[in-house]
């Protein structure tokens, strides 16, 4: 049998682990997935045991190189991309020091409403990002108030995929989309910025932490022995540093010319421009480096997508005979009305960087609602808040294309959603199906790394999958007036919960 070669994309996100295999046209091969461990402590405490987590992904792994060496495939170079943020916390022996903080941890909120906006637009000119309360160095700070004992365990701070980077190969790693999305480096010179921690009330010292900063593309390790007997992996194939997950499907869509919008509906919701790096960097929550020194991702980000829609299954799950799932919600909000009768849905089950003490908040509850307005009402929330941040980064100065903005993740792969989209944005949207944009982003960077001509991995854009907005646009441009001002009102509200 003939010897056929490829590469590995490993997808760690917020609610799966997911690892596929891609031949060298880019084309892909077989993809495994499963749900990962998370342990919700409290109301505004995420975390997630970082064993656990590598033994799904090893598992993952593993049921995958089973049947690629049935297939007769060669692997040459693996990949990792993993959730933004958090905190992953190691000693000097590569172990967890405790529990990771998931993205989606809120406990920290309190750091950032202290902070001086004189001195945090000061920092932000310089590392493109503002800080919120999953950041790493926002969580370092926490620790140092609460936790002493940990940092003075700890050796290095890494991100989700820089931990499982670590599993595979024994060497502690970073690269520059997760550290510039984390906000910690300076963009201009691709450097740790020391102001970051002055601004946070840390000590300089505690700059120890930080791995050394690779290229995304660049090959950090080769997975051990230990590495290969959990995965599957042969010993010595090459890793490279890989890249945050809002970077990696960018990549995987194809989405990474100069004024490329993508929208990602996932856990997160993810909405960023491609705009060059020696300019002042958007007024965004965060800009990320690409592969691409010339260029970076303006975005806006929060977790505020399809997180709500699984939050809203799983209430119903609750009380149902047997487990609803989004998609099921999905299709029964076909039954209601644009607009939801009235009903509007604030998507904050676990907070946003922007909006300090938020909550999911539903607006307009009569009696005759049921939950078929409930869950359309929970998915046009979640496109709202879209538009928000979509606009947000439209008002940050970026230059915009006028095609087809790129729409992945669940709101691509339902028709109605899709089309909601276009609605509510007022602008065409191509839906982007099939291959999981994470893992190709990831993977595309290893077959860099392992000396491959990744040209053919460019998609040409299906115009097939374009949607337009349609008949409910009026519906939906009243609807986003109503969401705007109740979510201006809400901040009071909120804070004063919070208080």
């Amino acid at each position: 049998m003939t010897t056929k070669h490829c590469v590995i994309g490993i997808d760690v996100g917020s609610t799966a682990a997911k690892a596929a295999a891609f031949d060298q046209s880019g084309a892909e091969i077989r993809t495994f997935s499963a749900p990962n461990p998370r342990v919700a402590v409290s109301r505004d405490r995420q975390e997630i045991d970082m064993i656990a987590l590598w033994e799904v992904v090893a598992t993952v792994l593993g049921g995958l190189t089973a049947w690629l060496r049935e297939e007769g495939w060669d692997v040459r170079g693996v990949g990792v991309t993993g959730h933004g943020n958090g905190l992953y916390l190691v000693d000097a022996d590569l172990h967890p020091v405790r529990a990771a903080f998931a993205s989606t941890d809120s406990r920290a909120e309190s750091i950032v409403a202290a902070l001086e906006a004189a001195e945090v637009e000061q920092v932000r000119r310089v590392t493109g990002s503002v800080p919120w309360a999953a950041q790493p160095g926002v969580l370092l700070r926490w620790l140092l108030d609460h936790e002493p004992e940990s940092l003075q365990r700890a050796r290095w701070a890494l991100t989700c995929k820089d931990w499982i980077v670590t599993c595979l190969t024994g060497v502690a790693s970073a690269d520059y989309s997760d550290a510039s999305a984390c906000g910690l480096v300076t963009l201009a010179t691709r450097e740790y910025e020391p102001a970051v921690f002055d601004l946070l009330g840390l000590p300089r010292e505690l700059m120890r932490l930080q791995p050394p900063l690779n290229e995304s593309n660049a090959v950090v390790a080769a997975v051990t022995l230990e590495a290969a007997q959990r995965s599957g992996l042969p010993v010595g194939t090459p890793v490279v540093a890989g890249c945050m997950d809002c970077v990696a499907s960018p990549l995987g869509a194809g989405a990474v010319a100069r004024g490329d919008v993508t929208i990602i509906v996932g856990t997160w919701a993810i909405n960023s421009v491609v705009v060059p790096v020696d300019e002042e960097p958007p007024h965004v929550t965060l800009n990320a480096l690409l592969p691409d020194p010339a260029l970076m991702l303006a975005q806006e980000v929060a977790p505020t997508s399809a997180a709500s829609i699984e939050w809203y299954a799983s209430l119903m799950s609750s009380v149902a005979p047997e487990r609803v799932t989004p998609r099921q919600l999905l299709e029964v909000a076909a039954d209601a009305p644009a607009g939801s009768d009235g009903l509007l849905f604030l998507p904050f089950v676990h907070g946003a960087p922007e909006h300090l003490g938020a909550s999911a908040t539903l607006v307009g509850a009569k009696g005759s609602h049921g939950y078929r307005e409930i869950a359309r009402a929970v998915a046009e929330g979640i496109t709202q808040y879209h538009r928000v941040q979509v606009e947000k980064v439209l008002r940050s100065g970026a230059d915009v294309s006028d095609a087809p903005w790129t729409l992945a993740g669940g709101g691509a792969k339902n028709p109605l959603w899709a089309q909601m989209f276009a609605d509510i944005l007022g602008h065409p949207v191509r839906r982007q199906l099939g291959t999981e944009l994470g893992t190709r982003g990831v993977a595309s960077l290893a077959a860099h790394g392992a000396g491959w001509d990744t040209s053919a991995w460019r998609d040409d854009p299906d115009l097939t999958l374009v949607v337009e907005p349609g008949a409910d646009r009026d519906t939906y441009r009243a609807q986003s007036d109503r969401f705007d001002r109740v979510l201006a009102a809400m901040a009071e509200v909120w804070t004063a919960a919070g208080r």
